[in-house]
C-alpha cells in the first residue's frame, strides 16, 4: 500500500477496529485510550469526538498535542517490519501506535507497553 493511501485512513474508520482488537482479547477501551494518550497527548474526551470525525491519520498525528520524547523507545516488528527502521517519520509514528496496540492486546503489563 502507498504511504499516501495509509496516512489518508480515517481515524474514524481506524479506531473502532483498535478497539475490537483490545477487548477481543480481553484489554479494555479505557486500555487503550490510556496508550493513545501516552503516545500522542490527546485527551481521552478528544479521542471520543475524533472517533466521529473525518480527520485522517496525518492530521491525527500533525495535531497530536504532544507526541511522547519516549517513543523511540519503542522497537520491535509489526506487520513484518521493524518500527525502528522505517524511514518516513509519519509511517514510524503509525507503526509505533501499531506496535504498542499490538503489545497491548497480546496482554503485555501496562508499564512496560508505557515504557515506565
Amino acid at each position: 500500500m502507498r504511504l499516501e493511501k495509509v496516512f489518508a485512513i480515517k481515524w474514524a474508520s481506524l479506531y473502532p477496529m483498535y478497539v475490537k482488537k483490545v477487548e477481543s482479547k480481553g484489554r479494555t477501551e479505557a486500555e487503550l485510550i490510556e496508550v493513545i494518550r501516552w503516545l500522542t497527548g490527546y485527551s481521552a474526551a478528544t479521542l471520543k469526538k475524533l472517533g466521529s470525525s473525518e480527520t485522517d491519520l496525518e492530521t491525527f498525528f500533525a495535531k497530536a498535542p504532544k507526541f511522547n520524547p519516549n517513543a523511540g523507545l519503542i522497537t520491535g516488528v509489526v506487520c513484518g517490519v521493524r518500527v525502528e527502521e522505517v524511514a518516513d517519520p509519519l509511517m514510524r509514528k503509525i507503526r509505533y501506535m501499531d506496535k504498542l496496540i499490538d503489545e497491548l492486546a497480546k496482554g503485555k503489563a501496562m508499564e512496560k507497553i508505557l515504557r515506565a
